[in-house]
């Protein structure tokens, strides 16, 4: 859907998109986006995407570097808006380039880490609830692709789709394609993530340390798309109820077990032909579904009508009524003042940061208390942004949002403290502005000191 169609969408409503998410699901404008924060911030951050050129505006870039290259290096090429392996082809003469255009090349990764002499990538599931402030999930189990072919880096061999792709769409026309059924036995060609883990670890492999890689290569590709998605955001969505996303990291890993993203898919594969897709995919969507927080509409939001509402709505449902029509009003005039004060200060002090926790706004604490709820229905979903460790990923923002900062502190003070008591002050503030009308005074200009003083946990 253009992002002038997500106007369209009413505030009780939820669609699986954000607007500009295709800034990182299209490879090409995937390409662009990183390259652009690795000029920035170098290639020891961002350096996590194969080299790749767009064309045919990278013509001529890509004719040097490929005479750079060699005889012996291999090119990968890719329609910028395709799927299921649809149109690619491994290269290694210019001769064989095709001619249709947009294209993106990009450089192959002749080295991957193999498996019984196979190779394979991962398909990790990442879920954003919101952009702004920014959060993300990512599933704790995921698919291992195999390619049904042993490799081998003999150029006669760029041919053979079933030894150089790991798309399951691909593999599973060719006849020794062997399916697996157990999400935890390492056989077939179809692993569970969590099978994986297990099997490195069995070879004295850090499996922790490349799951914390893959973290830090998803928050940052998020991070990305995240000046266009808010501007889209901010100019068609009337409420940030309305969109939420799951994406499709495509990652593969290298002889020496670095983990490089491949393309993020924007709408991944939920098709369950398997008993391992149905036990991988459908405890996801399960613990996707409870994230998401679909909230029943009162009745008068979907046809308007002169009669009173029952006297026997759930008074919660009222609540996140009040909380939604929360959205659609202006920040006060307080809160501007302390969002500016904040957004105009350098972050380097941690004790200056602190003092943003002091004094919490309405808004503020709207945002905790939803924050608090959401995580509790994570399941075997982890929340990777914020987190305790999410102040280093505040400087790769192009533009510093205010919740992002709010968020990050209230992680640095509570995360070994998330008691129950402070997060029953929180919803108890955060029901009574609902219950009140939504009244902008009710904790405005005033320091909460239950919610600024971190309190003991509950022994």
């Amino acid at each position: 859907m253009k992002s002038p169609g997500f106007k369209a969408i009413r505030e009780f409503q939820k669609l699986n998109h954000f607007p500009g998410s295709f800034q990182i699901g299209r490879k090409d404008r995937l390409w662009r986006n990183l390259s652009k924060m690795q000029a920035h911030f170098g290639k020891r951050e961002f350096g996590f995407f194969p080299r790749s050129f767009i064309l045919p505006q990278d013509i001529k870039l890509l004719r040097k570097a490929w005479e750079d290259g060699g005889s012996k290096q291999k090119w990968i090429v890719k329609p910028p808006a395709s799927a299921r392996g649809i149109g690619i082809q491994v290269i290694h003469k210019w001769s064989q380039m095709p001619c249709k255009r947009p294209l993106l090349v990009q450089e192959y990764l002749h080295k991957p880490y193999l498996i019984s002499g196979n190779k394979f990538d991962l398909r990790i599931y990442v879920y954003v609830t919101s952009y702004d402030p920014l959060r993300v999930y990512i599933f704790n189990d995921g698919l291992v692709r195999f390619a049904s072919c042993k490799y081998s880096p003999s150029m006669k061999t760029l041919n053979n789709k079933f030894m150089h792709l790991t798309n399951y769409s691909v593999n599973k026309k060719n006849s020794e394609y062997q399916s697996n059924s157990d999400d935890k036995a390492c056989q077939g060609h179809k692993w569970a993530l969590k099978a994986l883990w297990q099997y490195l670890g069995s070879q004295g492999i850090s499996t922790t340390l490349i799951w914390e890689k893959i973290k830090d290569m998803v928050i940052k590709t998020i991070i990305a798309s995240d000046p266009y998605v808010n501007s889209l955001v901010k100019m068609h969505v009337c409420s940030p109820y309305s969109c939420h996303e799951l994406f499709g990291f495509d990652i593969m890993l290298d002889e020496n077990l670095k983990p490089w993203v491949l393309e993020v898919n924007i709408s991944p594969s939920l098709h369950s032909n398997t008993p391992l897709d149905v036990s991988i995919k459908g405890q996801m969507i399960r613990d996707l579904l409870n994230l998401a927080g679909f909230v029943l509409p009162l009745r008068e939001d979907i046809a308007p009508s002169n009669s009173s509402a029952s006297s026997s709505t759930n008074r919660s449902v009222l609540i996140l009524h009040l909380v939604r029509e929360k959205w659609r009003s202006d920040i006060s005039t307080d809160e501007k003042v302390k969002r500016a004060f904040y957004l105009s200060q350098r972050f380097g002090d941690q004790d200056f940061c602190a003092t943003i926790l002091d004094v919490l706004t309405p808004v503020d604490v709207r945002v905790l208390a939803e924050s608090e709820d959401e995580l509790s229905r994570k399941g075997d979903f982890e929340r990777v942004f914020p987190s305790h460790a999410s102040s280093r990923y505040l400087r790769f923002f192009e533009q510093p949002r205010y919740l992002n900062i709010v968020l990050n502190q209230w992680e640095q003070t509570y995360w070994l403290n998330r008691s129950k008591g402070v997060c029953l002050d929180l919803i108890k503030i955060y029901q009574s502005i609902a219950i009140d009308g939504l009244a902008t005074t009710a904790i405005n200009g005033q320091k909460c000191s239950h919610l600024s003083e971190p309190k003991p946990a509950a022994q």
